[in-house]
């Protein structure tokens, strides 16, 4: 069942001229997962992330200022959205320290935890001792890191294992501090599924760690560094931690080809999270290519009809039946095989 557009619930962008771009007036309705399609080079990224997303961050007084907003006119409807995420697949940080446990916002329970014990009462451990992003109870040797960063003037960084804490990222005093018959770095090997068996009994670390399991990514460990990371998996980590997220703001999600590399079972799960974030009262746009996303959508902006000087156009826009059955429409004619 397609959500139904509703006019006073949209966002309209008028004008839109960068690069190849014919002075587009777009509507976007809200509360709803909307796809943006079309051939490479007919637009998609430019309305989208250029225009769209850096307008609406530079309307809620966010982004770089030095960013260059794509050419348009004015975007209409931006009060009807308190923030605008774009969640792509850049890293989710920029170094071994940063994992998915910390980037979820599950690592502070779990220190708490380790905090919590008789043996780290009696020693004077806080949750901070169980951090290693501060010193305390991290190695210094690497800081916290578990690697020792070997820069390569004309190659890729070169990371080597600490020889201080053979990876471990902490302490030797730290690492004899247990929580249930585990160490901290025990605890941050687990996998997802392993770790939401650990946490059975903890309601707060279960919830953030099965939104990871629920978008596929059971397999990940608790502190696999962010640098060993696909694209893919940030992408994911980042939806994730969205999800996890409870309140009343309204936010509008932009994803950037989602599913590039995921098997058609991730793809279902992927489609089941962003059905989630609609329910929760958000709204989700996507620049895909990939059939089974665009005919599981509420809405379809196809650009096109061709790639550069020949883009730059909206050739067609409505539900998935609808493009399906327009003429011109090259997303039109592989939908019609799959509706």
């Amino acid at each position: 069942m397609r959500r139904p557009v509703v006019e006073k619930h949209c966002l309209r962008l008028e004008n839109a001229r960068e690069h190849n771009l014919k002075r587009l007036d777009v509507t976007f309705p809200l509360g709803m997962t909307l796809c943006v399609t079309g051939v490479s080079g007919s637009g998609k990224s430019t309305l989208v992330n250029d225009t769209l997303y850096r307008g609406l961050l530079r309307l809620k007084g966010g982004g770089d200022p030095a960013s260059r907003v794509g050419a348009h006119s004015a975007i209409r409807g931006h009060m009807l959205i308190d923030h605008v995420e774009m969640v792509d697949q850049s890293p989710i940080g920029r170094t071994p320290r940063s994992n998915p446990i910390t980037y979820i916002k599950a690592f502070s329970a779990i220190r708490e935890l380790f905090a919590g014990t008789y043996q780290s009462r009696i020693r004077g451990y806080r949750p901070g001792s169980f951090s290693f992003n501060v010193p305390g109870g991290r190695c210094e040797t690497c800081q916290g890191e578990g690697v020792n960063k070997i820069e390569m003037q004309f190659l890729a960084d070169l990371y080597l294992e600490c020889e201080a804490c053979k990876g471990m990222r902490y302490k030797q005093d730290l690492l004899e501090i247990h929580y249930n018959g585990k160490n901290i770095n025990d605890v941050l090997s687990l996998t997802v599924d392993e770790a939401l068996e650990f946490f059975a009994t903890n309601a707060g670390i279960e919830r953030k760690l099965k939104v990871l399991q629920d978008i596929g990514l059971g397999y990940l460990t608790l502190g696999q560094p962010s640098n060993t990371l696909s694209g893919g998996e940030a992408q994911r980590i980042k939806l994730a931690s969205h999800l996890g997220r409870s309140g009343q703001q309204k936010t509008l999600y932009i994803f950037d080809e989602p599913t590039t590399g995921l098997h058609f079972d991730d793809i279902r799960k992927l489609l089941d999270a962003f059905d989630a974030l609609v329910e929760s009262g958000n709204s989700v746009i996507i620049v895909e290519h990939n059939i089974d996303v665009i005919r599981c959508s509420d809405r379809v902006i196809d650009l096109g009809p061709e790639g550069g000087r020949r883009g730059g156009f909206v050739v067609a826009e409505g539900t998935p039946e609808e493009i399906a059955e327009h003429p011109d429409s090259h997303t039109g004619r592989f939908l019609r095989k799959v509706l």
